[in-house]
């Protein structure tokens, strides 16, 4: 690797793994200042992570190994995700490609290695929220997949840098093919990132978690690593928008540069969704991410077209 993509690899890996809380920071932050109040500041992930770092973990009575090592397996697989997603189109190689199907089964097993878990405390409510994801991530996977399909079949190779590259420029926005698996890609992003209105990430009511409800037994570092877990989503499939869902230029320099544009503008999106949006009904929530899926397919349709 030449100077040029160490530095890309240094951004890549530094803004998933360190960077990423601050995503969470900034859309609390600017959810407060809509709603009039005062807020944490842009830090407070920072400083939540440093408190249960410092904390004692928790035994569970009765729980088996993989109580235990399911917080080690997803971070560890988002880890991998992080090195996958690329920046920009010649982002380098980290030894573990950059296939979009491959992102896919690393989002899934972190799912699945959280619901192991859930299932091993025996946890009411954990097993409420577990279940709850795992029936809204059939949906929601299926959406993904075809979202991401649209674009592997135009770029004819499911390479994310390819993808990148293959989407860059303003010509392909002539076409609906895009637009319509923006809007099919962003019902998928609220969705995994657990945002409103499918998700209430500053609920504390265990009625209405999902993705919160399996996090209730683990404390500590445990805890800790999985609050990352979340932040490194957002990080992931927002850099995903940004340099494939959404106009942007051939060149790596203003990908770089728009990249940190971009995602401050899609936070402040978030920011205000959840401000104007209310969380929606548990059975409710299917019916968006079908309507994810029926414009996915719309693409899919206006794809086929055009070939």
């Amino acid at each position: 690797m030449n100077m040029s993509s160490y530095l890309l690899g240094l951004i890549q890996v530094f803004g998933g793994i360190i960077l990423s809380p601050i995503l969470v920071g900034v859309i609390q932050q600017l959810k407060a200042v809509m709603q009039g109040r005062r807020g944490p500041g842009i830090f407070q992930p920072y400083r939540e992570l440093k408190r249960l770092w410092g904390k004692g973990l928790v035994n569970v009575a009765g729980t088996t190994i993989i109580y235990k090592l399911a917080p080690v397996i997803s971070s560890s697989v988002l880890v991998i995700a992080i090195c996958i997603v690329p920046i920009s189109s010649r982002s380098p190689n980290f030894g573990f490609g950059h296939d979009a199907l491959v992102l896919v089964g690393l989002l899934a097993l972190g799912r699945f290695s959280i619901a192991a878990s859930s299932w091993d405390t025996q946890n009411g409510f954990g097993l409420m929220g577990a279940s709850r994801d795992i029936a809204i991530s059939v949906f929601a996977e299926s959406c993904l997949v075809i979202s991401l399909a649209v674009v592997m079949l135009s770029a004819r190779s499911s390479d994310l840098r390819t993808m990148i590259s293959v989407t860059a420029g303003p010509e392909r926005w002539i076409s609906p093919v895009l637009p319509l698996v923006l809007i099919s890609f962003t019902v998928v992003a609220i969705t995994e990132i657990g945002r409103q209105p499918v998700d209430n990430p500053d609920t504390h009511l265990e009625l209405t978690m999902i993705h919160e409800g399996p996090l209730l037994e683990y404390a500590g570092r445990d805890l800790a690593l999985l609050q990352w877990n979340m932040a490194a989503r957002h990080w992931i499939f927002l850099v995903l928008i940004c340099q494939i869902f959404l106009p942007h230029g051939s060149s790596t320099l203003v990908q770089l540069i728009a990249l940190p544009i971009v995602i401050l503008a899609l936070c402040v999106v978030a920011a205000a969704i959840e401000t104007v949006v209310v969380k929606m009904r548990v059975l409710e929530v299917p019916r968006l991410l079908s309507v994810g899926t029926v414009t996915a397919m719309m693409a899919l349709l206006a794809l086929k077209a055009t070939l």
